[in-house]
């Protein structure tokens, strides 16, 4: 009659320890996710593949996680929105089929390819950052003429093909096209990043994936507490440090994302 008492406790204690471990992994690469504008799949994903999910159900368990973090942050930096709310709506209208696309597709796409192509991109983000001291530094009220329209329009629906199937990466992007076509700081960038891909973008492709597989809800909800905590901490931690902070983490964040990548699509080519 002891064994199996001993061995109950033992279980319970392991998935303590588990979940604990599943929820600070979750709050530190949300919160790192918050500062930088995105790269929380650079830990969480993989965490939740070493838990033996398989990756599609993986990345929709993350999905629906990040919609936690783009809560968390958004409520902190919900009232900066406003000025944007004409980008904001280009965001969700022409990326959003993007998603359903690349959620869509996922099966039929070459894993590696996406992998190797995000990996380069991040790498070259973040040279690009460090190169550019006054990058994202400060903001510019620019007119949004039809060209500009134009030239946001087309990546941010090749992103959303990205976010659809891909884990790690695509807000950084965005966070950049931000920066660069409408000359946003790093917050204010990050504040829609937050609200359209953290929220909208990730709530559609999760909705998509989970139709692969089922969710696994005990994680799921530890998951979404950890997301949402990190999230709304890092925001914080923004507001107060500014965009020196929020340059750096972006730099280091966008470097270890490609970094990360390009391991994987070598693993899957081999």
């Amino acid at each position: 009659m002891l064994l199996p008492f001993i061995y109950l406790q033992i279980s319970n204690e392991f998935h303590l320890y588990h979940n604990f471990f599943i929820f600070l992994i979750s709050f530190i690469s949300n919160t790192f996710s918050a500062i930088s504008g995105g790269g929380a799949g650079l830990i969480q994903l993989p965490a939740l593949l070493l838990s033996g999910i398989p990756y599609y159900q993986a990345l929709a368990t993350h999905k629906v996680a990040t919609v936690a973090l783009g809560l968390g942050g958004s409520i902190r930096n919900f009232k900066s929105l406003k000025k944007d709310i004409h980008v904001l709506w280009q965001i969700i209208f022409f990326g959003t089929p993007g998603v359903i696309l690349g959620s869509s597709i996922v099966k039929l796409l070459s894993e590696q390819f996406l992998y190797s192509i995000l990996g380069i991109f991040s790498i070259f983000l973040a040279l690009y950052s460090s190169l550019k001291p006054t990058l994202g530094m400060n903001s510019i009220n620019n007119n949004i003429y039809f060209q500009l329209k134009l030239r946001f329009i087309i990546p941010i629906f090749l992103i959303g093909i990205l976010n659809g199937s891909v884990s790690s990466g695509t807000g950084l992007l965005v966070t950049m096209l931000l920066i660069k076509n409408f000359k946003m700081d790093f917050l204010r960038a990050i504040s829609l990043t937050f609200f359209t891909v953290g929220i909208f973008w990730n709530a559609i492709g999760a909705f998509f994936l989970s139709r692969i597989g089922i969710i696994p809800t005990n994680l799921l909800l530890i998951l979404i507490l950890g997301s949402f905590t990190g999230g709304y901490f890092g925001a914080h931690l923004s507001n107060i440090k500014g965009n020196k902070l929020i340059k750096k983490t972006f730099t280091v964040v966008c470097l270890l994302v490609g970094i990360s990548l390009l391991i994987k699509s070598i693993g899957f080519w081999r």
